[in-house]
């Protein structure tokens, strides 16, 4: 092996991974240990299934899919790995249970939209900058599609009034891109920045979007407080079950689209890095997963295929 110790090597990966625009904090602390273990055991020579597996499993109480998700932290950096060191095993899919089963989104119906808009300008204090806060930014990421993060971190200088455009800097992936808006979401946007202008005119943060103190948005307080619009509409039940999600506006912004491309007989696959770029996607295959999670799109694909297959074409 060129490397001295493993942790050398993992190290090596990491950096690697990075250079591509890939934060992995969480990822690169348990490859650390996955190193640090293979270097204490003594272990020389190339990585092995069964080394992976005991590093895999050395925690007792814990779920299966925590030990698949470690498993499959050394099975990509096996493949790494394999290209230097000769002999390199890379432990097969399945071995595990698997680490991450994606929950089917819920797409919402443009009266649901209307509804959560109506239910967040409901929220006290009624004549409070809160309830404008609320629509407008669930507003915003129905209508463009962003992640709640890229929304809340948004400073007043990434809006471009002029050019109607959005810059996200270094988003999810460390990706940066621009966001187009439509002229009506501009106009609400619009109309907030009076509102909590005349509300902060010396504000405590540079971010877009305050809350009613003046301050920035959390993450938690924005997910918590859309859970509980949708309690109160009647959507999660609140036993356990998993409901609606805010993340779900982002999903239904993409399917939407994919969805009226196919109805309007374009050519999806062109179209679709387009989305992937826009939406910032690490990689064309994260966008084309709404093809499968999404029945009525699934059911457009396969009419679509069985036309291919049996009449000769799209």
């Amino acid at each position: 092996m060129k490397y001295k110790t493993f942790l050398e090597a993992a190290e090596d990966y990491l950096k690697y991974r990075r250079r591509l625009g890939v934060a992995l904090r969480t990822e690169g602390e348990e490859l650390r240990r996955f190193a640090r273990y293979a270097d204490h055991v003594g272990h020389k020579g190339p990585i092995t299934t069964e080394l992976a597996l005991q590093w895999a499993k050395l925690p007792e109480k814990c779920y299966c899919k925590y030990w698949a998700s470690r498993l499959d932290i050394v099975r990509r950096f096996a493949r790494y790995m394999k290209l230097l060191v000769p002999g390199t095993e890379i432990p097969h899919e399945g071995l595990l249970e698997p680490c991450y089963r994606r929950p089917t989104p819920h797409i919402y119906s443009e009266e649901e939209i209307a509804a959560i808009m109506k239910a967040a300008g409901n929220l006290r204090p009624r004549k409070g900058l809160r309830p404008h806060t609320y629509v407008i930014l669930f507003g915003l990421l129905a209508s463009t599609g962003m992640r709640i993060s890229e929304a809340i971190h948004m400073s007043r200088d990434d809006l471009d009034i002029d050019s109607g455009i959005i810059t996200v800097e270094e988003s999810k992936y460390r990706k940066s891109r621009i966001v187009p808006l439509h002229p009506t979401t501009l106009e609400a946007l619009k109309f907030y920045i009076g509102k909590r202008d005349k509300r902060y005119r010396f504000p405590k943060t540079k971010v877009f979007f305050v809350s009613e103190r003046g301050t920035s948005l959390r993450y938690k307080v924005v997910s918590k407080t859309f859970r509980e619009i949708v309690f109160r509409l009647g959507w999660c039940k609140g036993n356990g079950e998993r409901g609606p999600t805010i993340h779900d506006l982002r999903h239904t912004f993409a399917s939407r689209r994919v969805l009226e491309w196919y109805r309007n007989g374009d050519d999806v696959h062109q179209k679709v890095p387009e989305l992937s770029t826009y939406l910032g996607h690490a990689q064309v295959g994260d966008t084309y997963w709404y093809l499968t999670a999404v029945p009525e799109l699934m059911a457009i694909a396969a009419s679509r295929f069985e036309r291919f297959a049996f009449k000769g074409g799209l």
